[in-house]
């Protein structure tokens, strides 16, 4: 099988693809290396790694890459609410742009599985289903929510709206809440929280690679529709989170009135419909907390600018 995967030098594509190619699948990463490509360096030794520099902006990257591909995994776009807002036009080219443009040269017949976002729901009340109604409040989530429903209605799609991904990557992110948390409590040895009871799921970034091997698995079964992705047992307020840190990292804790969450990500999400189908994470917060501890034992966190 092959398998393309739009913006593959990320954080999510860097830690899926050894997964994919573990697999045996040919994988080639369509990627404009925004944020450099070092972290591809490894699965240069596979024989069925490909890799291509180029952007979902233009349309003949994208036609060049998607030639002969089975799958394609559409991770490309701007992420998350802060760097939508720093740069507006460039996310709603990217995210919405790209994704139009990448719809007008696949077929129907392969298959195109979308990372997509909780952020898509916006401020809820209730238990979340993939039946709420969409009312995304940050850019971010409207250009997903967008790019979304676009694939829905051209293409051969499955969207996955993810939780909150954490846990470590060869290109590692630390603006998720849970790794950027870890890193505070190690490097400043105290986390300032603010909407401490805030409720959010997570899901660790390779039970997330895990998803899209699902979905290759059940194609017949989940294509044209939506999933939410992650599990109930991963629903935790932020007090929570940050006491599962302290107990690991020994750090202090100041709980805020101040600050908000742009995305008003506050509710328990239902993950009954994917589960239904036989998925099921395996990788606990706890866990991941600790494989970053680890993880960031190994980063050089000196800067010229200061004698700490």
């Amino acid at each position: 099988m092959k398998i393309l995967v739009t913006g593959g030098a990320g954080y999510v594509g860097t830690s899926l693809i050894p997964q994919l190619l573990e697999r045996g699948y040919q994988v080639r990463v369509l990627d404009s290396l925004m944020f450099g490509g070092d972290q591809l360096l490894p699965f240069f030794k596979y024989k069925n790694f490909e890799f291509i520099k180029g952007d979902i902006r233009k349309i003949e990257d994208l036609s060049n890459a998607v030639n002969d591909q089975d799958v394609i995994i559409h991770l490309a776009a701007i992420v998350g609410y802060p760097a939508c807002r720093s740069h507006p036009e460039l996310a709603e080219d990217v995210n919405i742009g790209g994704t139009k443009n990448l719809a007008s040269v696949v077929s129907r017949n392969q298959l195109v599985i979308f990372g997509s976002t909780g952020s898509n729901y916006g401020a809820v009340e209730d238990i979340c289903t993939e039946e709420t109604p969409l009312n995304p409040l940050s850019l971010y989530g409207q250009t997903k929510t967008i790019a979304e429903n676009h694939l829905l209605e051209n293409c051969t799609t499955i969207a996955f709206r993810f939780a909150t991904a954490f846990g470590v990557s060869p290109r590692l992110r630390l603006d998720l809440l849970i790794n950027d948390f870890v890193y505070k409590a190690l490097t400043q040895q105290y986390l300032v929280v603010y909407e401490k009871h805030f409720m959010r799921t997570f899901i660790h970034i390779r039970d997330l690679g895990a998803s899209f091997l699902f979905a290759i698995d059940n194609v017949e079964k989940m294509k044209g529709q939506v999933y939410n992705v992650g599990d109930e047992s991963m629903n935790y307020s932020k007090e929570q989170i940050c006491e599962m840190i302290q107990k690991q990292t020994n750090c202090y804790v100041h709980y805020a009135d101040v600050g908000e969450d742009i995305d008003k990500r506050n509710y328990i999400v239902s993950y009954e419909k994917i589960k239904s189908l036989g998925f099921q994470t395996q990788i606990a917060v706890d866990e991941g907390i600790e494989e970053l501890i680890k993880a960031l034992g190994v980063i050089s966190y000196k800067t010229p600018y200061s004698n700490i």
